[in-house]
């Protein structure tokens, strides 16, 4: 069997894209890049992938008559790259059923926060309006609804008293690039199974 083969979806910098890049060339991740696909054409994600000669693809929403349409050009794109596992990296569209159940438990996403706390949009913005004591970053298999599928790994970040969103955010990204690679090379090797809302680890 060849390596994972991954499409990673982006809408700005790039910054988990770089840490699946850095970590394989590291040989931390057994896994291709095989696509990079972005909303917006001028996403520094994108970039990123030119300059490490990575297939790019654009799918320019306004094009679509609408989202359902739009996810079944999302899943063609998969398809055509023969992608065992779609990486959501800071992609800022909400995947329809359509595209979830073409490759069910073959998606998955980082959100920054320790879900099920603040979902959504700015959930560092909202853990620190909350006044919680620790966050973190989940990565979890995508479901239906908004970061509400089965987690695989979770990281601690304490806040701080002094901390903005800002500051969190920064802290929270660094356990991000960390956590992401090391989540995807568990599915590599086979070893993530989904059983209800639990995903269990099997051991190596």
């Amino acid at each position: 069997m060849g390596k994972l083969r991954l499409a990673v979806l982006a809408s700005g910098r790039g910054t988990n894209l770089q840490a699946l890049i850095d970590a394989i060339a590291a040989g931390e991740l057994e896994a291709e890049i095989a696509v990079i696909i972005s909303n917006r054409r001028d996403a520094q994600a994108l970039e990123r992938g030119r300059k490490h000669q990575i297939p790019l693809c654009f799918l320019d929403p306004r094009e679509y008559i609408d989202s359902d349409a739009y996810d079944r050009a999302l899943v063609a794109v998969w398809q055509e790259y023969k992608v065992d596992l779609v990486v959501l990296a800071g992609f800022m569209r909400l995947l329809g059923p359509e595209a979830v159940r073409a490759y069910r438990n073959r998606i998955v996403n980082i959100h920054p926060s320790l879900l099920p706390s603040f979902p959504g949009l700015n959930a560092q913005a909202q853990a620190v309006a909350y006044g919680v004591r620790y966050s973190g970053c989940t990565v979890h298999f995508v479901d239906e609804g908004m970061d509400t599928g089965p987690i695989i790994l979770q990281a601690v970040v304490p806040v701080k008293e002094d901390d903005n969103p800002e500051t969190l955010a920064a802290r929270i990204l660094k356990e991000e690039h960390r956590l992401y690679p090391r989540a995807i090379q568990l599915f590599a090797e086979g070893r993530l199974e989904v059983v209800g809302r639990r995903v269990r680890i099997k051991d190596k």
